[in-house]
């Protein structure tokens, strides 16, 4: 994932206060909280749609919401790999 330095880093500093039952309902704008795996597909794909509407120079691109959907993602896949890795 190439993105700009400066949005991955905001998204890093924004994990640690990153609540898996507070905000990825809020993020995904769901009522109820999905598997890990369904969330991070869902939040992979939305990331995509979301970069390609900042390198096109969308009027309706929000950096805010980029950012929001990137903590979840980062954290919904640490949170896949720890899954995994005590699982074998």
């Amino acid at each position: 994932m190439r993105r700009p330095r400066l949005l991955i880093r905001a998204a890093r500093f924004g994990l640690s206060d990153y609540s898996r039952k507070r905000d990825l309902k809020r993020v995904m704008r769901m009522s109820e909280l999905p598997r890990p795996g369904a969330a991070l597909r869902a939040l992979m794909a939305e990331e995509m749609a979301l970069d390609q509407a900042r390198r096109a120079g969308e009027a309706t691109y929000s950096v805010a919401r980029h950012l929001e959907v990137l903590i979840a993602l980062l954290a919904e896949a640490r949170l896949a790999r720890k899954s995994m890795s005590a699982s074998a």
